[in-house]
């Protein structure tokens, strides 16, 4: 790649979450993975990230939501999957 296809470290942060999420496309992606392997600062940042994000995700498996919290959440989960589903 010629150096105006990588990303500065500034770019490179904006897609942090969507790179963490595996919602980039395949080409930012590699744009992505390539800069951390050419930056130290910026892949030890998006470990850091990367492990404080497991460890939110792990704790949040281990919560209990009180029944109906639950039941009203589903109610409208449901509501806005039958609007998003109407026509027009």
């Amino acid at each position: 790649m010629t150096p105006l296809n990588r990303l500065t470290c500034e770019e490179t942060f904006r897609q942090l979450d969507s790179w963490l999420d595996h919602e980039l496309p395949v080409a930012e992606q590699h744009l992505v993975d390539e800069h951390l392997a050419l930056c130290a600062a910026c892949a030890r940042e998006f470990r850091f990230e990367a492990s404080l994000m497991q460890s939110v995700r792990s704790r949040l498996r281990e919560v209990t939501l009180p029944p109906a919290l639950q039941a009203r959440v589903g109610d409208l989960l449901a509501v806005e999957l039958s609007r998003s589903q109407e026509p027009g």
